[in-house]
């Protein structure tokens, strides 16, 4: 089965990893709604898409129950069913351990946790309702990050919001099996986006960050958002509870490598 003609939100499409996934996800014919807090971002990207197809915007903050219940039932709205959630909206807090504030660690949490959940639930009761109606079941994917499995000094928060969502996915594929809705994660390592251009951008950064990928380079985000696609279609039919790393090895490297300054 393909996307073609299925009813898909992003959230945090508006940019970066997220408007990857929604151009891919348009590309192959889905209808996409763009969820992101950044209106002229959202606004901007959902223009650029729209000669792909279908592709609406609707300014959501996921971290709050109201915002999530005006963004399904607009969908809705807009396409009538919904077949695909992407979660992949999330904020970083970078400070040291020790100089965390409560506020930032629960801003992260809100955001990156609470967030996939209240999308998850709701996404979920309508794509239970659609099935127990004889639709097609649902698909659900989380973006989560290697830092979910590895911890990161100066991102606590972060790596903690990103393990507990790879929980998540697990939890949820149990809950939402008996229904055939598929709930898997994607995790990335270094991606070239914008965000990580700032970081790189500091002197001996992308070299260290180099050091630690055997494939020797950065991740585009179309690369994660080609196997977003294929979490979301018939090709992965048997796949539930799962996440996946896209880190060029990364996490399989014990030691560093040698640059190629050195």
């Amino acid at each position: 089965m393909s996307v073609d003609g299925r009813a898909a939100i992003v959230t945090g499409g508006a940019s970066g990893i997220g408007l990857a996934i929604a151009r891919q996800l348009a590309k192959e014919g889905a209808r996409v709604v763009i969820a992101d807090m950044d209106h002229d971002m959202g606004e901007s990207a959902a223009e650029e898409l729209q000669p792909l197809g279908n592709v609406q915007f609707i300014r959501t903050d996921v971290s709050k129950r109201l915002d999530v219940h005006n963004l399904m039932a607009l969908a809705i709205d807009h396409f009538d069913e919904i077949d695909i959630l992407v979660n992949n909206a999330a904020v970083m807090e970078r400070c040291p351990f020790l100089d965390i504030h409560e506020e930032g660690f629960r801003r992260v949490l809100d955001v990156n946790v609470m967030g996939a959940f209240l999308t998850t639930q709701a996404a979920a009761k309508i794509m239970v309702d659609q099935a127990e109606n004889g639709r097609s079941p649902g698909a659900i994917v989380n973006i989560s990050s290697l830092n979910g499995r590895v911890a990161m000094g100066g991102q606590m928060a972060y790596c903690v919001s990103k393990g507990a969502m790879d929980q998540l996915t697990r939890s949820a594929a149990v809950e939402l099996a008996p229904w055939g809705i598929r709930v898997n994660g994607v995790a990335p390592g270094t991606i070239a986006t914008d965000m990580v251009a700032n970081l790189t951008d500091r002197p001996g950064m992308r070299d260290q960050i180099l050091s630690r990928t055997p494939l020797g380079r950065l991740g585009d985000p179309s690369e994660v958002a080609e196997l977003v696609s294929f979490l979301v279609s018939g090709r992965s039919a048997y796949m539930t509870g799962e996440t996946v790393l896209v880190d060029g090895g990364r996490r399989a490297l014990n030691l560093t490598l040698p640059s190629d300054s050195e």
